[in-house]
């Protein structure tokens, strides 16, 4: 055992990775470094966050799992994959601020351990190890990781997909593995529509299976009815939660049930890939607004990786083409869709970093590329570096973005800057000692993650959740009198120490004002919270308290008295929702 000991600090099994157990042991402690640093330390965070948080919540406290209900109201726009797990980490927890975050990080871990497992068997412990790092290094991914949205989730079961296929396709030929490949599909689907996504790699196989290059590296043999039933399995994991959903909006007969359904089976899959209501972005977004920046470093490789890759087809390596087709085949189908967000392209960087790996040390021998990556960390330490003095200064542009956001983060980026500049600077003075530039990535961003993990949400959390506007209320009305809210977003339910009430998501304003004319009608001790801008002519804004700025919205309390004598009834039946405080968790 103590033997042992010195293998897990050895800088020759970090550069070989060549040792099986210190591989995994590191990959495992690095993932969870940079994953699970400031778990708790802070509350879910607009945009995505605290409706899912809201949501679980609500599936616990109710006992009512199956429909998420947000506020009362039925959320028809994601299956409920993702805030079951929440919902389950916060009924065994008991904490919203641990169990939120933790089904992205557990995701983004197995990811990684997926990333590398499958690295070894096509290649080797080093090549797998290499893909393990790359993928940790990645901006995007390690961001996802610590996020709480369903994006890392739906990429975990992607990479299990291309896992599942691709120890089929050129491992062993064992249909064990072809049907566990159309299982996780399934569960992708049924976490985010997308979950199919693994299907496309199909696509080049079948390519090159009916090509004239030698069939190398597959096991698989002939055309079988084995391949038929990859989708029955996948249809009876989209069953275990479509069938039951649809029994039982049969059986509540009411039209709501019949919306979310019909959204949710509908709306929210086939209209809106293809005829999206926003974020609408031109065909280019993801190659010049998200692969540049979220990609990073993986980008600053792709002009030294189009020969090997190149060679690698020409070749028949059908590791690389496989896996670089699907790749290609997964941005085409992001980018034809007119409704692009970045977090789309995340399960393209497994595999990218897996066929990135073989190529890793032939790489980082160009001195072109360790100056890239060098730069990157010098120009992003001196802007930071920058920033912050400017704000200790008290500069024009920083006083003006400080009032702004409500934050003053100028000791954090001027401390992250200098601990940036002097890894740059201290590389620089080893290079005698053959360390590479290129570890300043290495070196820097692992402090970048923990310090924003930690500093950052500290600074951060106040401004990110209205927890201000709320202290403000709770000097001017007790927590007893009832609250309706209007226009708002699904954190001021969750993070309310008042009962709730709220008059749809997606209700146009004017009709939400309206029928909180006439619910403070019938509860005269009743408050309305607002935002100060709203127009109406159903409340004299002027009587209205300000409770303070949150999320760039100056929010305004109203009483009975601020009520006009009359308001306009609504055009169109606008539901009333209610929700037990929530408050602190």
């Amino acid at each position: 055992m103590i033997s042992a000991f010195p293998r897990l600090f050895s800088r020759q099994n970090f550069i070989s990775g060549q040792d099986r157990t210190f591989n995994l042991i590191w990959l495992l402690t690095i993932s969870c470094s940079l994953i699970l640093v400031g778990l708790g330390l802070r509350d879910p965070w607009p945009a995505d966050e605290p409706r899912f948080a809201l949501i679980a919540k609500e599936m616990v406290d109710s006992g009512q799992w199956f429909f998420p209900m947000r506020g009362g109201e039925l959320y028809p726009d994601k299956p409920p994959i993702f805030m079951w797990c929440i919902a389950l980490f916060y009924a065994l927890l008991g904490s919203v601020k641990l169990a939120f975050l933790l089904p992205s990080a557990i995701a983004g871990i197995v990811t990684v351990l997926l990333t590398y497992d499958i690295g070894r068997r096509l290649w080797s412990e080093q090549i797998g190890w290499y893909a393990g790092l790359l993928l940790l290094a990645t901006l995007q991914f390690t961001l996802q990781a610590k996020t709480a949205q369903i994006d890392a989730l739906v990429c975990c079961f992607i990479t299990m997909g291309c896992y599942g296929l691709l120890r089929f396709l050129l491992l062993n030929g064992r249909w064990s593995w072809y049907f566990l490949a159309w299982c996780f599909m399934g569960l992708g689907i049924i976490t985010k529509g997308v979950g199919f996504l693994p299907l496309l790699m199909l696509i080049p196989f079948t390519a090159l299976r009916f090509s004239q290059q030698t069939y190398r590296s597959s096991p698989v043999r002939g055309l079988t009815w084995h391949w038929l039933l990859g989708p029955v399995v996948m249809l009876g994991c989209i069953g275990l939660w479509v069938l039951p959903m649809l029994y039982w909006v049969d059986v509540q007969q009411n039209p709501l049930f019949d919306a979310y359904r019909d959204n949710i089976l509908f709306k929210q899959t086939v209209t809106r890939y293809a005829d999206s209501w926003h974020h609408l972005k031109p065909f280019w977004y993801y190659l010049t607004n998200v692969i540049p920046v979220f990609w990073l470093p993986l980008c600053l490789f792709f002009p030294w990786l189009i020969t090997p890759w190149v060679r690698a087809i020409k070749e028949g390596d059908w590791r690389i083409t496989l896996i670089l087709g699907w790749v290609v085949l997964l941005l085409i189908f992001f980018s034809i869709s007119p409704g692009k967000r970045g977090v789309y392209i995340l399960p393209a960087l497994p595999m990218l970093a897996l066929i990135t790996a073989p190529y890793l040390p032939q790489i980082m021998r160009s001195k072109i590329v360790n100056g890239l990556v060098y730069s990157v960390v010098l120009l992003l330490s001196l802007a930071l570096l920058t920033f912050g003095l400017a704000g200790l200064f008290d500069t024009t542009f920083t006083s003006k973005l400080s009032i702004k956001h409500s934050i003053e983060p100028w000791g954090f980026l001027l401390t992250m800057g200098i601990v940036g500049v002097l890894i740059c600077a201290f590389l620089l003075m080893v290079r005698k000692y053959r360390v590479s530039l290129s570890c300043s990535w290495l070196l820097f961003i692992p402090v970048l993650w923990m310090g924003y993990s930690t500093w950052g949400y500290t600074l951060l959390n106040d401004v990110k959740t209205p927890k201000n506007v709320f202290a403000k209320m709770e000097l001017l009305a007790p927590k007893s009198r009832p609250l309706a809210l209007v226009n708002f977003s699904e954190q001021f339910i969750l993070f309310s120490p008042y009962n709730v009430t709220h008059f749809g998501y997606h209700m146009p304003t004017e009709l939400q004002v309206q029928a909180a004319w006439r619910w403070q009608k019938s509860h005269p001790n009743g408050l309305i919270l607002l935002d100060a801008q709203t127009p109406t002519d159903c409340f004299d804004m002027t009587q209205g308290h300000p409770v303070g700025l949150a999320h760039r919205v100056n929010w305004l309390l109203l009483d009975s008295s601020a009520r006009q004598a009359s308001c306009p009834e609504p055009s169109i039946r606008v539901n009333v929702y209610h929700t037990a405080a929530l408050g602190t968790h």
